[in-house]
């Protein structure tokens, strides 16, 4: 077990492989295991660095609310701390958060960005998608009622079945490791629904990011994901907006081999230049 100790928390890490260093970052409700599917894979053209986040399985919890921002610096205070800079830095979901976060914050942690899905839904306000924020915002709050009633179970099997996946995920879906891992770090995920910050994007600050992006929705998604996905991609100056066939709000779970291929090619294409402006 390999933790170190960054902006005052202890964070779980895995290092495996070698090569460039391409850093994976998980979403809410899990941890570093997500990324199980594919670390092999990748762990073949790159040295992987997976980690719990703060606040989630066997990195430190600590009291008070949290906010998005000590995420976002946690992650560049490890890579420097490991000395991986710069890496090829990938997020799903609220981990993709993050990572736009990280790159505002301190973008000469990155060689290139690589973001699925980030869940930055108040973007689609004052658009014609507002009724997609609408029912988005109906559903977190179906999903706190029960957490902050204690019951974990109940709030991860909505936020499974309502929010991440769809219907019947949890229990078609979803392995009892994984069950029992979303339960764990329920909690967090209140956490972050009460950060105000949370859900929020500069985008006019994200657009100072001048590295190689990598922004990703999956056609099996929920329809909201997409359009966040489109907003994002079209402030990032370097951007390439890729929707992966069969994929869902988890690719490296649902088309992990297509997910793996998908990095690769774009981290190599970086390497050798061939990233332009868009």
């Amino acid at each position: 077990m390999s933790t170190v100790r960054v902006n005052g928390v202890d964070l779980y890490y895995e290092l495996s492989g070698s090569g460039e260093p391409l850093v994976l970052v998980h979403g809410s409700w899990g941890d570093h295991h997500n990324w199980d599917p594919v670390v092999a894979s990748l762990s073949e053209s790159f040295r992987v660095l997976a980690y719990d986040r703060r606040g989630h399985s066997a990195s430190e919890r600590p009291p008070g609310r949290g906010s998005v921002f000590e995420d976002a610096d946690d992650l560049a205070a490890l890579i420097d701390e490991l000395e991986l800079a710069p890496a090829h830095i990938a997020g799903n979901s609220f981990g993709a958060v993050v990572v736009l976060r990280a790159a505002i914050r301190s973008p000469e942690v990155f060689r290139s960005l690589i973001a699925h899905e980030p869940p930055l839904f108040p973007l689609l306000a004052g658009t014609e998608l507002e009724p997609a924020l609408e029912q988005v915002q109906r559903r977190i709050a179906a999903v706190v009622g029960p957490l902050e009633a204690g019951d974990h179970e109940g709030a991860a099997r909505l936020f499974a079945d309502t929010i991440a996946f769809g219907p019947g995920a949890w229990d078609q879906q979803l392995t009892s490791e994984m069950r029992d891992v979303f339960i764990t770090n329920a909690p967090t995920w209140l956490d972050e629904v009460h950060d105000p910050d949370a859900l929020q994007m500069d985008l006019e600050a994200l657009g100072g990011f001048d590295g190689p992006a990598l922004l990703t929705s999956g056609t099996e998604s929920a329809p909201f994901f997409a359009p966040v996905v489109d907003m994002v991609a079209e402030r990032l100056p370097r951007s390439e907006r890729v929707t992966i066939e069969g994929a869902d709000h988890v690719p490296h779970i649902s088309v992990p081999e297509r997910y793996v291929e998908l990095v690769r090619t774009f981290a190599q294409a970086e390497q050798s230049g061939a990233h332009g402006s868009s």
